[in-house]
C-alpha cells in the first residue's frame, strides 16, 4: 500500500506542474524517478523511453505507467495514470462546462485568440518532431507524400494505411544507424502480456463491429477515443487529426469548440490526451458533461495502458530486431506529414482570417521556438492580446 500511494502522490505531482508538451514531460520525469527518487537508472529509463516512442500513444504517459508497474504492479500503473492526467482532466472538464454556455464563434476575442495560438503550437510542434524523424530525403519524402495524400483524401482509416506503408518502405529503404540504449527494465509475465495485447487488437476490431450493430452513443464515443488513442504514433499533437476527423464531421463537436479546447490543452500541465476529456465534455449529444468526459478520457487512454503492460515482457526480443527499428523510422517520418496536414486544416483555415490573425501567431510562434517561453505562457499571452487587437 505504501508503495501504492507513494506512486500516485509522485504521478500526481508531476501532473501539476509538468508543462510543456511530451519532451518537457520527459525531463520532468527523468528529473523525479532517475535523478530524485532513484526508482529507474539513467540506461533503463532512456531504454524504457525508446519503446515508448515506439509505441502508439502519449509517450510521457506511457513511461509514467512503465514505471508505475514496476514499482507497484499492475495496480501502481493504473495509479500512476490517474495522478499524472487527473488535474489536467479536471481542468479541461471545467473548462468545457463552462463554454458550452457561451456564445461560441468568431467574434468572442478569447476564444479567437486560443485557435490562432494553436497554429503557433502545431507549427512549433512540427517543426521539433520534422529535425528529429526527418533528417534526410527520403524521410521528408515521406512526410510531404504523406500530407499531399492526406490534404486531397483525408480519413482516419487513411491514415492508418498511410502509416502501415510508409512502415514498410522504411523496412526496405531506411537505414538504423544506432542501436538504442540496453539495460533490462521489466520483464513482467508474457502470459498476462499475451492477454492485454488480445484486449488491445480485440476491443479495437470488435467496437466497430458492435457499433455498427446498436445505434448507442455511448459505443460511438468509446469506439472513436479508443481507435485514435490506439492509432497514434508520434504524441499527444498528432492525435489532433485523428479526434477532428471523429468528432467535428459527425456534429458532435463544433470546429471552434475543438480549436478553443486544443488551444486551452496547450496552457494547462499533463498530457495533451487528457483533451479526449473535454471533447466528452462538450459533446453535443449525450452522453455529454461528466459522463461523456469520463467515456472518452478512459477510452483515448486505454489502448496506451493495454500496450504497457503487454509489450513490457516482449521488449527484450523486439528491440534487437532492425526491421522493427527501420520500420518505426518511416513511421515516424509519417506522423510529422500527417500533422503537417492538420496545420492546414483544421488548424489554419480555422484560425487565420486577415493580416492581423497570422501577425498573432508568428509573434506566438517566436516566443515558443526561438525565445523557448513555456507553451502556457504564450496562449494566456495571446489570448489578452487578442482582446485589444481584434
Amino acid at each position: 500500500m505504501k508503495n501504492h500511494l507513494e506512486v500516485f502522490f509522485t504521478a500526481l505531482k508531476l501532473g501539476c506542474t509538468s508543462f510543456g508538451g511530451p519532451i518537457a514531460h520527459l525531463s520532468y520525469f527523468h528529473d523525479e524517478y532517475v535523478t530524485k527518487k532513484k526508482w529507474i537508472s539513467a540506461h533503463a529509463y532512456a531504454d524504457l523511453v525508446a519503446l515508448c516512442q515506439f509505441l502508439p500513444g502519449p509517450a510521457s504517459s506511457q513511461v509514467g505507467m512503465a514505471i508505475g508497474l514496476s514499482r507497484a504492479g499492475i495496480f501502481g500503473a493504473i495509479l500512476s495514470w490517474i495522478g499524472f492526467t487527473l488535474p489536467s482532466a479536471i481542468i479541461l472538464i471545467f473548462f468545457g462546462l463552462g463554454i458550452t454556455t457561451m456564445d461560441v464563434t468568431t467574434h468572442n476575442h478569447w476564444l479567437h485568440g486560443l485557435k490562432v495560438v494553436a497554429v503557433a503550437v502545431v507549427a512549433q510542434a512540427i517543426l521539433g518532431m520534422g529535425k528529429k524523424l526527418c533528417p534526410d530525403k527520403e524521410r521528408i519524402s515521406i512526410a510531404i507524400i504523406t500530407s499531399v495524400i492526406l490534404l486531397f483524401l483525408n480519413s482516419a482509416f487513411l491514415q492508418v494505411a498511410i502509416l502501415f506503408f510508409s512502415g514498410i518502405f522504411g523496412i526496405f529503404f531506411l537505414k538504423s544507424a544506432s542501436d538504442l540504449p540496453h539495460e533490462p527494465f521489466h520483464k513482467g509475465n508474457k502470459t498476462i502480456g499475451s492477454v492485454f495485447i488480445f484486449l488491445f487488437f480485440g476491443l479495437l476490431i470488435f467496437f466497430p463491429f458492435l457499433r455498427e450493430l446498436y445505434q448507442n452513443q455511448t459505443i460511438n464515443l468509446f469506439d472513436s477515443f479508443y481507435r485514435a488513442g490506439a492509432l497514434v504514433f508520434g504524441g499527444g499533437h498528432v492525435v489532433l487529426p485523428l479526434l477532428q476527423a471523429e468528432v467535428v464531421p459527425s456534429g458532435w463537436v463544433s470546429n471552434d469548440l475543438f480549436l478553443a479546447g486544443y488551444g486551452i490543452s496547450n496552457a494547462i500541465p499533463g498530457p495533451l490526451f487528457a483533451f479526449s476529456s473535454y471533447l466528452g465534455a462538450v459533446s453535443s449529444v449525450e452522453p455529454n458533461g461528466w459522463e461523456g468526459a469520463i467515456i472518452c478520457l478512459v477510452a483515448a487512454f486505454l489502448p496506451s495502458f493495454l500496450l504497457v503492460v503487454g509489450v513490457l515482457p516482449f521488449w527484450e526480443k523486439l528491440r534487437k530486431n532492425p526491421n522493427i527499428r527501420k520500420s518505426m523510422l518511416g513511421i515516424n517520418a509519417s506522423v510529422v506529414g500527417i500533422l503537417l496536414a492538420a496545420l492546414y486544416q483544421p488548424v489554419w483555415t480555422n484560425a487565420i482570417f486577415s493580416g492581423k490573425d497570422f501577425a498573432l501567431a508568428i509573434t506566438g510562434f517566436l516566443f515558443l521556438e526561438f525565445w523557448k517561453l513555456p507553451s502556457w505562457i504564450v496562449v494566456i499571452a495571446t489570448v489578452l492580446i487578442s482582446f485589444f487587437i481584434y
